[in-house]
């Protein structure tokens, strides 16, 4: 009886990771099968540009990215609605919600993160004007739904709170922006860093009230018309975008050997601990050799490099990742510009701040054990190539040429 040598490629997750990894072995491996699953309905979208298309600066057609037609060509297996609920890794294969087996020789995790709900009572499924925003349906039903809003509350004080709190201001709504903690990016940020955007916010034309989150949604005919916050304050509103963070897809491998802490663990090959499972995006929590230490990063451009390397490396390559991670976005009429590792990620680290209030510009570094491994900067964002150099050279820089740094 005739053996077949054709791999078996499973990747798990069509975003950026998924698709790019799946394309990176078709170049190279072009009679193996491979398997793309999502639990969406729809090829890769670009995540990146849901905000502005919220803003109506970008068109669906440049949203998307892949149609069905083209990884049909690439002799790339795509299911759409297909979630995995459990892997068996000593088998090798995984298992759909509808029952589906997927054998594999070389497995991919990439399956991201999910928003987490806004967790006040009234907040149910049921109540129509409540969104999070992730995926291309919630950012075509928020776009349908600002059209005949007039006031939005927006929660939490992450990046996706502040892309809705924008896009809700770009369209005329009233914005009240309720944060709980003492400042947007309260870990990234210090005090002047969170006025700076306070200020930002607040020439947009944003009401901004810290320290204080909802209590209660209140509805009337199953749509949403105002919230009572924890201080007792009640807030007309018929729109309500939520921003509180995401928890990672990792539930199907609870009876797995696969090591899970916030992430997927991987080295710095994308290789997690059992032999060929690999993982690679939001997911992953790889071993960072530009610090030296554990990271994950939930950017576009982290996501399409770790699929890359992931591909390359199910092939029987050995690459690593190696560039800094950086998120970057608008903010409102200014900028920011996170690179490289933060508090929000490890929370000992050491840093030195500048704030130029009247031209505002600010910038923010991070040391760990003398070497520089994070940066962020808001406003005037020319410094960027420098900490890049500087945090993949890991050298040392001693405290007396900090402060030359941020003057630079």
């Amino acid at each position: 009886m005739a053996t077949t040598t054709r791999k078996r490629y499973l990747l798990i997750g069509n975003g950026a990771s998924g698709t790019y990894a799946a394309e990176t072995i078709r170049k190279t491996d072009t009679e193996g099968e491979i398997t793309l699953l999502t639990n969406e309905p729809y090829p890769l979208y670009n995540r990146v540009a849901l905000p502005p298309f919220l803003r109506d600066e970008a068109k669906r057609e440049k949203v998307f990215l892949r149609t069905p037609e083209q990884h049909a060509q690439k002799g790339i297996k795509l299911l759409v609605n297909t979630p995995i609920v459990s892997v068996n890794t000593r088998e090798r294969v995984a298992t759909s919600a509808d029952g589906q087996v997927f054998p594999y020789d070389r497995l991919l995790v990439a399956t991201g993160g999910r928003p987490n709900p806004l967790p006040a009572p009234g907040a149910t499924p049921e109540v129509h004007g409540i969104y999070n925003f992730q995926y291309w349906d919630d950012a075509t039903a928020i776009r349908d739904r600002m059209d005949t809003a007039k006031h939005a509350v927006v929660v939490g004080g992450s990046y996706i709170a502040y892309e809705l709190a924008e896009a809700f201001r770009h369209h005329g709504l009233a914005v009240t922006w309720l944060i709980r903690g003492p400042r947007f990016l309260r870990r990234v940020l210090d005090e002047d860093g969170g006025a700076l955007v306070d200020d930002i916010g607040r020439l947009a034309g944003v009401d901004i009230q810290y320290g204080g989150e909802v209590a209660e949604v209140h509805c009337r005919d199953g749509q949403v018309c105002g919230v009572t916050d924890t201080k007792g304050n009640h807030i007309a509103c018929d729109v309500i975008g939520v921003g509180l963070g995401v928890k990672m897809n990792v539930d199907f491998l609870k009876d797995t050997p696969i090591t899970v802490r916030n992430g997927v663990v991987t080295n710095e090959y994308l290789e997690t601990n059992v032999p060929d499972v690999f993982a690679a995006g939001d997911v992953a929590e790889f071993f960072d050799v530009s610090i030296g230490l554990h990271n994950q990063m939930g950017t576009w451009n982290n996501s399409v490099s770790h699929g890359r390397i992931a591909g390359a490396n199910m092939l029987g390559e050995r690459k690593f990742y190696n560039d800094v991670p950086m998120y970057s976005t608008g903010l409102f009429d200014s900028r920011i510009r996170v690179m490289g590792l933060t508090p929000e990620n490890v929370p000992d680290l050491e840093s030195w701040e500048h704030l130029d209030a009247p031209s505002r510009n600010y910038q923010r570094l991070f040391f760990k054990d003398g070497r520089l491994v994070g940066g962020c900067l808001i406003g005037d964002i020319k410094m960027q190539t420098r900490i890049i150099q500087m945090i993949q050279a890991r050298q040392v820089t001693p405290e007396s040429e900090r402060g030359k740094l941020l003057a630079a």
